[in-house]
């Protein structure tokens, strides 16, 4: 049995996220699952626009369609590269890290850490900065199942209704976003 960590802003939690979580499911082997949410204190901005309570309650309503048990942390950023690990340690806890980010893998290997890495999947369609892309051009659409249509490809069902039933999506409308938004 193996505790896995998995990191990330789920700015929103999208089907690259769920994919890592399950990776982390399948190497875990009945071991515990750790959802660490960085940058806790981003939140209501273009490039972060859900705060860190709104992308928990995402992440465990993914979980509970899926039937998982996870355990969902927040990790404040430091910004700081060289003292990230032993930071975000101090919440997350030890164990194998899986991810897919690159930056990140050399951060816990440099700090001995375990590292399980998983392939990017989709990478064009699942970066997180489209996902936000294509909420904010639905923001203002006021039809659910248009909605439901559109971000079925990227993001998981759970998390979709989430979004729908929580009006979590018009806020995107009201920031100044470039093409490239991440």
């Amino acid at each position: 049995m193996n505790r896995c960590i998995v990191l990330g802003r789920f700015q929103p939690f999208h089907l690259g996220h769920a994919g890592l979580v399950k990776a982390a499911v399948e190497h875990a082997d009945g071991g515990e699952i750790v959802v660490a949410i960085g940058s806790a204190q981003a939140g209501w901005e273009a490039n972060n626009p859900w705060t860190a309570d709104e992308r928990q309650a995402m992440v465990e309503a993914w979980a509970k369609a899926e039937g998982l048990d996870v355990t969902v942390v927040q990790v404040e950023d430091i910004n700081d590269p060289p003292n990230w690990v032993d930071h975000a340690s101090k919440s997350h806890g030890t164990g194998t890290l899986v991810t897919s980010d690159g930056p990140t893998m050399e951060l816990y290997r440099a700090a001995g850490w375990d590292v399980h890495e998983v392939p990017l999947s989709e990478r064009e369609t699942l970066e997180g900065w489209r996902v936000r892309q294509t909420v904010r051009m639905l923001s203002t659409v006021m039809d659910d199942d248009a909605t439901r249509e559109v971000l079925r490809t990227s993001v998981p069902a759970a998390v979709i209704e989430w979004l729908i039933e929580n009006d979590a999506m018009f806020r995107c409308s009201t920031f100044e976003t470039g093409v490239h938004a991440g």
